[in-house]
């Protein structure tokens, strides 16, 4: 899943995105509306976070051109506005929740993975095999038993499973795993899959290498 943060005070948005970024989200960050308005028409975004009082954009006036432009990114506003005007003002512009400053970081990851539902298929939990892999919560159970992932295993298996029975090359898979501070690089993508492939072989899901091309998990 990729968000885009929308955040001008770099405190802040340093320890915003490095908190999602470990929680196994692809996170970008820009600190105006104009870039942010930019980003959203280029990048294929699950969510949006979006601060109001930005320079040379206001947030509000943001989310009004995205919405203008059938842009349909589910949006968060995260402000130190905390009026009951400017919560209304900023849903009837268009976002999806408002959050005031200061915040709770769970409270925050939850209203996240609320607001990543929007963006995905009505079905967030996915079954392969005798496995079962919820792609919000980052969950993959084989009945009741939690299986194990590190945030980058479990960022891996959702875009093959995204993708089940279609080949995904190390390419591709570094560019939704990278965000505008951080590439993967394709050695990394290998390691990750080498491990991924040990915890997940014993449940009877295979996961494939086709040398030279990339990754591939069979139906």
């Amino acid at each position: 899943m990729k968000i885009l943060l929308i955040e001008d005070d770099d405190l802040v948005a340093d320890s915003l995105a490095r908190a999602l970024r470990g929680s196994g989200y692809v996170v970008d960050c820009v600190g105006n509306g104009t870039h942010a308005e930019t980003a959203v028409k280029t990048e294929p975004y699950d969510a949006v976070i979006l601060d109001l009082g930005l320079p040379e954009m206001d947030g509000l006036e943001f989310l009004k051109r995205i919405r203008a432009k059938k842009i349909g990114v589910p949006v968060l506003i995260l402000t130190a506005r905390d009026s009951y005007e400017e919560r209304i003002e900023g849903l009837d512009c268009g976002a999806n929740d408002y959050v005031t400053k200061p915040f709770h970081l769970g409270e925050l990851e939850a209203r996240v993975r609320a607001l990543l539902r929007l963006s995905v298929s009505n079905a967030t939990a996915v079954n392969v095999g005798e496995l079962t892999f919820d792609t919000v919560r980052r969950v993959l159970r084989k009945g009741d038993e939690l299986i194990e992932l590190s945030p980058r295993e479990y960022a891996v298996l959702e875009i093959l499973i995204h993708n089940i029975g279609s080949l995904v090359t190390k390419q591709k898979m570094a560019s939704l795993l990278s965000d505008w501070d951080a590439s993967v690089t394709f050695n990394a993508i290998d390691i990750i899959v080498h491990r991924l492939r040990k915890k997940l072989e014993p449940y009877g899901l295979k996961l494939q290498t086709i040398r030279g091309l990339g990754f591939l998990v069979e139906p």
